[in-house]
């Protein structure tokens, strides 16, 4: 609760600040895992303000954002013109094998590594056969804890692929970023997996 408190009371500086990243890197590695025809239906985990569900909507998707932050929803719908859910990552809703794929950029490592495992198999049955899941989190040595206002898990890859792989889904890829960096200087690590 914390967390979402924070992020509504920062709704407006978090867009002016994250409206202008370029993660279509990570977009991308999502549209080329997906099999079959597009448009493909993709949930936005966690997103935000909706920058990533406008752009996966201009590109012909029928993208469903989800975040629990009201004023993030309110602004994801006004930004994107898409179905937005409210609903808090601890207490999810999802139908069963309706979506191709789910995008969940800078949204995984706020939820707690006791919760994780029950939240990522809730999000493999949402995941139609084959459907794949890109996540992006800070690349980490393990810690776990608040740091100012919001909840984090700054875990390596080896802890987050034991965390997929025990609730089904298998390794597909994985990268750091940003390209073209040293690793010192590549904060954040992309995982690829898809429903078994």
């Amino acid at each position: 609760m914390r967390t979402l408190d924070h992020y509504d009371s920062n709704a407006e500086a978090f867009w002016e600040g994250t409206r202008d990243h370029d993660v279509s890197q990570n977009r991308a590695a999502l549209v080329d895992q997906l099999r079959g025809s597009p448009p493909f239906r993709i949930l936005d985990f966690g997103c935000g303000p909706g920058r990533d569900l406008a752009a996966f909507a201009a590109m012909g998707h029928e993208a469903v954002g989800l975040d629990g932050c009201l004023a993030f929803v309110a602004m994801a719908r006004q930004h994107s013109g898409c179905e937005v859910l409210h609903q808090d990552f601890l207490a999810l809703n999802l139908p069963g094998e309706s979506f191709d794929g789910i995008f969940a950029n800078a949204s995984l490592f706020h939820i707690p590594s006791t919760d994780l495992p029950r939240v990522l198999r809730e999000l493999l049955v949402a995941l139609r056969p084959h459907g794949v899941l890109v996540a992006s989190n800070p690349r980490g040595d393990g810690r776990e804890g608040w740091s100012g206002g919001r909840y984090g898990c700054y875990f390596d890859l080896e802890r987050w692929r034991g965390l997929f792989t025990t609730a089904g889904f298998d390794d597909v890829s994985h990268y750091y970023r940003p390209k073209g960096k040293p690793r010192a200087e590549q904060p954040w690590l992309v995982t690829i997996w898809r429903r078994r």
